[in-house]
């Protein structure tokens, strides 16, 4: 029987989360979006820093980052995006397990446009004008993130064979 779920770290996904698939990566919806729309791109074999990846994997890892940021934009509207990856505790990585988030930005988001950075590493506060709690960003809904990947799934499109085999 094929699993229901993939792991990001010790997390273990549940598909209705995942909204692509290749051989060497996955994209997710966030927990506790930095701004609407705030995805990630993992790599499928579980790493914690970047250089443990293969060339391939690298390869795979970018692609499917360029492709899921031209979905992101599009769907939220967004002027620009954020692009990291936090590799290792020093940096801010959280979850042991190479990750790309892709984060959409709109125009005056953030005064400081770098305090981005902060928020990712959980130092800094969220702006109100981002709509979500500047305190301690709230965990979403398991039904709220599944209509986003769902939302995500139909714009990539393409990856509802590759996801039916795990389900």
């Amino acid at each position: 029987m094929a699993s229901k779920t993939l792991q990001f770290g010790p997390l273990a996904i549940p598909l209705t989360q995942v909204f692509m698939m290749s051989k060497y990566s996955f994209g997710l919806v966030n927990l506790k979006p930095i701004r609407p729309g705030h995805v990630l791109v993992v790599a499928r074999r579980q790493v914690a820093r970047f250089n443990e990846l293969s060339p391939e994997e690298v390869s795979d890892l970018f692609t499917h980052g360029q492709q899921v940021s031209k979905a992101v934009e599009k769907l939220f509207n967004a002027d620009a995006l954020t692009m990291c990856i936090q590799d290792g505790s020093a940096a801010g990585q959280t979850v042991k397990h190479v990750h790309l988030h892709i984060i959409p930005r709109i125009t005056g988001d953030f005064a400081n446009n770098d305090e981005i950075y902060s928020v990712l590493e959980g130092t800094g506060t969220v702006p109100q004008q981002t709509h979500i709690d500047n305190e301690q960003r709230e965990p979403r809904s398991a039904h709220e993130m599944a209509a986003e990947a769902a939302m995500l799934r139909r714009e990539i499109g393409g990856w509802e064979e590759a996801l039916s085999q795990f389900m």
